[in-house]
């Protein structure tokens, strides 16, 4: 097994005066960011692989989260391996040539474990009746429905691969739909909070709809985890 990965402040500190003060700034907080014990996991489910058939089907849910999302942490280490020691030795080079696999293994991490929270079995997604996530749509959107309809619509047309979205603007306290290319995530490409996300690469629902993606986003609908969305919109607003 791979050793740990030494701690940020071993590397950040050491050639730091070799580095321009963006990328040892860029360094010390793509390194912070690991967890305490010095490596990003995969997160367990709150449910089975099975409990969003048939909206999503155990095959699919098992392939997306032990195989794609475990490959993403699995390479997300690696990189941040290699910072480390690009840190150390004040290399700004290699520093520069990480940045792309740390955004793409460390976006989809991001964007894949809120995703997993975004779920629920189908019987329990209850759309919001009342309460700050109804307000917010319909203030919004105008309802429910229409809000479904244009993330939907934006949602399949992402060309190519990448993540609808639901998110919320701090700068006018208001939620929007948007799209991300990619593992692009979506804060720090938008400056929007995320509220729900919708992965529209392939392997997130090839296995149950080929390449009817319209069938797929039609679908998930009936397993968002609407508490959740309120939860971190209620926490959002409250920043």
């Amino acid at each position: 097994a791979r050793p740990p990965r030494r701690a940020a402040s071993a590397s950040v500190h050491v050639r730091s005066s070799a580095l321009p003060p963006s990328l040892s700034k860029s360094a010390a907080a793509y390194l912070s960011s690991a967890p305490s014990g010095g490596a990003h996991v995969l997160p367990d489910l709150p449910y089975d692989y099975s409990a969003l058939e048939p909206a999503v089907s155990a095959e699919t849910m098992e392939l997306h989260h032990s195989k794609h999302h475990n490959t993403y942490v699995t390479n997300l280490n690696a990189s941040l391996e290699k910072l480390d020691a690009a840190a150390s030795a004040g290399d700004a080079s290699a520093i520069i040539g990480l940045q792309g696999a740390l955004k793409f293994n460390g976006g989809g991490h991001v964007n894949h474990s809120l995703f997993w929270e975004n779920l629920c079995a189908k019987g329990s997604s209850e759309a919001p009746t009342s309460g700050p996530l109804k307000e917010a749509i319909d203030a919004r959107f105008g309802d429910f429905e229409a809000m479904k309809k244009e993330v939907s619509a934006m949602t399949v047309g992402v060309q190519g691969s990448g993540w609808g979205w639901l998110g919320f603007d701090a700068k006018t306290g208001r939620i929007e739909a948007a799209t991300c290319p990619n593992q692009d995530p979506l804060h720090a490409t938008t400056g929007l909070v995320p509220l729900l996300g919708i992965d529209v690469w392939e392997h997130a629902y090839y296995v149950d709809y080929r390449n009817v993606r319209p069938n797929y986003v039609n679908a998930i609908w009936d397993v968002v985890d609407w508490s959740k969305v309120e939860e971190r919109l209620v926490a959002a607003a409250a920043k």
